[in-house]
């Protein structure tokens, strides 16, 4: 698969972006995250901070990036590990100030070591100062010792920021969206009655792997009543041929996520509860996508979907009560009980992005050209709950339907598109590996 990048270019542009909208004479701090142990010494696998990745691409830990426009001009430097050919020997190569200096998009670079003496000469001209506090506490700590005034965050500029993607970004995320709509119909086609739920989540991963890329986030692979609990991930279970299997699995491609949950029957066949309930969530799912309009309000394709599913509900005979009861007076009636989350959230370099959005009820943010979301309703009838009452032949059903959705002028576009969601379609991919 050929490598999609973001341009230096692109990455000053955002740094001069952000020292237009700050203060003049201000300072921006931005630390890397930390590494994180697993156990004893072994640590868990190493992710960039999403806002060093936005404004540098920067993937090493143990680094600090500062942007000042100190008289109008930038000033970026980046803070780095320093060479160290032992550690190199056990760890792999490390970039080093001067391989930053030559190949990323920073006005110059240092060693780490030199943070603190750096940043004390640094502050000593600037008027103002930004910095992500509880990202590196050891960092704060050094930033406070020479800084005796507020400090700003610079998150609120930055999310903004993020919330619009550009052609780069997008093109990203789609090679995302592809991947994981290829893994989707992998693990669908090796479906069978008694598949383990480890199976299908290790014929989704081997392929993100691949394709060289990584999982966005834990898979979720419940299947029967499984699929009710809304972020499980335990994947450990066996899946009855009667039962149905909710997938809810993405990865990221450069740092740039996809989110896709598909629910199918693990026979190859809905039986006509299940196909009652799956066409239902579908039609919320596509009258969301629908109402993702360039300039209308987040809330209405949470509006949407709940309107399909509260007069879905009561058709199924699961609701005895008016439209009015059941979608109540802010989105909050009687059809939460079987579907709980908000419809959707931003997408891009976190899963659950930066710039707004699941909100549920509230009017939420203005949706834009460039924004990318997901558009993700779901029904969720426990067995194990006793604080709801359905018909038997709907307990243990649970069915969510996820796609991620670009803003465009011209209306949505699905950029999981390519991934199955009919109920046709499903059943002939079902099984077609064995």
């Amino acid at each position: 698969m050929e490598d999609t990048i973001v341009s230096n270019s692109e990455f000053f542009q955002r740094q001069d972006d952000l020292i237009s909208k700050v203060l003049p004479n201000s300072l921006v701090i931005i630390p890397n995250n930390l590494t994180s142990i697993r156990s004893n010494d072994t640590k868990y696998p190493y992710r960039a901070n999403s806002y060093m990745m936005y404004l540098s691409n920067w993937l090493e830990p143990n680094s600090v990036l500062s942007i000042g426009n100190f008289n109008d001009l930038r000033e970026t430097t980046l803070y780095v590990k320093p060479r160290d050919t032992e550690k190199e020997i056990w760890e792999g190569r490390i970039i080093g100030p001067e391989g930053a200096l030559s190949n990323w998009p920073v006005d110059s670079s240092k060693s780490i070591s030199n943070f603190e003496k750096s940043i004390k000469s640094q502050l000593s001209k600037y008027s103002n100062l930004y910095l992500i506090i509880g990202i590196d506490p050891e960092i704060d700590i050094i930033v406070q010792k020479y800084w005796d005034r507020e400090i700003l965050d610079p998150r609120l500029y930055l999310d903004e920021m993020r919330s619009i993607k550009s052609d780069s970004e997008i093109e990203l995320m789609k090679k995302a969206s592809s991947i994981s709509s290829d893994a989707h119909v992998k693990a669908m086609a090796i479906s069978r009655p008694g598949i383990g739920e480890w199976e299908i989540q290790s014929s989704i991963e081997s392929h993100f792997t691949m394709c060289r890329s990584t999982k966005s986030y834990n898979s979720i692979v419940g299947g029967g009543d499984n699929s009710t609990i809304l972020h499980y991930n335990s994947n450990s279970d066996i899946i009855d041929g009667t039962e149905m299997v909710l997938v809810d699995a993405g990865c990221e491609v450069n740092g740039y996520a996809s989110d896709i949950t598909r629910t199918w029957p693990v026979s190859g066949k809905f039986s006509q509860p299940q196909r009652d309930i799956y066409e239902l969530v579908l039609k919320a799912e596509l009258s969301a996508i629908e109402a993702c309009q360039a300039g209308s309000p987040w809330v209405n394709m949470h509006k949407a979907a709940s309107e399909v599913l509260a007069r879905g509900l009561i058709d199924l005979g699961i609701l005895n009560c008016s439209l009015e009861e059941a979608l109540g007076k802010n989105l909050d009636g009687e059809y939460r009980k079987f579907f709980m989350h908000g419809t959707g959230h931003m997408l891009g370099l976190d899963v659950h992005d930066v710039g707004g959005g699941r909100q549920g009820g509230k009017p939420g943010p203005e949706l834009k050209p460039g924004m990318v979301v997901t558009v993700e309703p779901g029904l969720y009838f426990a067995a194990w709950r006793d604080d709801i009452s359905v018909p038997k032949k709907y307990s243990g059903i649970g069915v969510r339907i996820e796609d991620d959705v670009l803003i465009t002028e011209d209306g949505p576009v699905v950029l999981t598109e390519m991934c199955p969601k009919t109920i046709d379609e499903i059943e002939s991919i079902v099984g077609s590996a064995l």
